[in-house]
């Protein structure tokens, strides 16, 4: 709720429903587990209960969205049953079934830590510092790069990697397992992670591995008044 670039977006009204309420509706017709949205904010939660769905309330002070997350899966399943989460973003309201789909594929087979995907990135999407760009070492077996799965080496907000490598739009979603993201959030914000203000190269600075898989494109975000605006006009048509 407290976005700086757009505060209360997870509420913004989007061709008649709260943003939250769209990202809700799309992972639950992805029908792979059951859906919870993690929130600090009673107004979010009222809007997912009010809808049929489940909402947790979590604590105010966390610093990234695995360490909500955590919080969370520890207050829904303080047996320990599951041991995967899928964590998608409250801000992509037209994230596609594909997603979680690929997510879920990913997380079950790659044997990493945790799990993520991405885009070629589009040259306006390249210059723009909110859009992450993730630097791949993709499988060699894959044929080309970005058909099978790859590791990743790094995330930036810059235009990296420089020359003509491909650049990779990095979607924030992650597969965990469970264990490592206990380890995840016992561990200290990284010097990378508050440079670069992005949680995952905490992971990456532990010495965790990240897998990453390609799809073909990626949901628009709402980073920004105009991005919301264009969702608008979108989800509207």
């Amino acid at each position: 709720m407290a976005a700086n670039r757009l505060p209360g977006k997870p509420l913004a009204d989007i061709a008649g429903k709260p943003m939250i309420q769209h990202v809700w509706e799309r992972a639950v017709a992805a029908d792979i587990a059951s859906v919870w949205v993690a929130t600090d904010h009673d107004d979010i939660a009222a809007v997912i209960r009010n809808a049929g769905g489940n909402a947790m309330m979590t604590r105010s002070d966390h610093s990234s969205g695995s360490d909500r997350t955590f919080e969370a899966v520890e207050n829904i399943d303080p047996d320990g049953t599951f041991d995967l989460i899928l964590n998608l973003q409250g801000d992509l309201p037209e994230i596609d079934n594909a997603i979680p789909a690929k997510l879920f594929e990913l997380s079950q087979h790659s044997g990493a830590d945790l799990s993520t995907l991405v885009t070629p990135a589009s040259d306006e999407e390249i210059a723009r510092e909110q859009i992450v760009k993730a630097v791949v070492s993709w499988d060699d077996t894959a044929g080309r790069p970005g058909q099978g799965f790859g590791r990743a080496l790094y995330f930036s907000r810059a235009a990296v990697p420089t020359g003509d490598a491909i650049k990779y739009h990095h979607i924030g979603v992650y597969g965990w397992r469970r264990e490592a993201l206990a380890r995840f959030v016992a561990l200290p914000e990284s010097p990378l992670e508050k440079s670069e203000r992005l949680e995952q190269l905490r992971a990456l600075e532990a010495g965790m591995s990240i897998a990453v898989a390609e799809i073909d494109h990626a949901p628009g975000g709402i980073d920004t008044p105009t991005d919301l605006r264009a969702a608008r006009a979108r989800l509207t048509r």
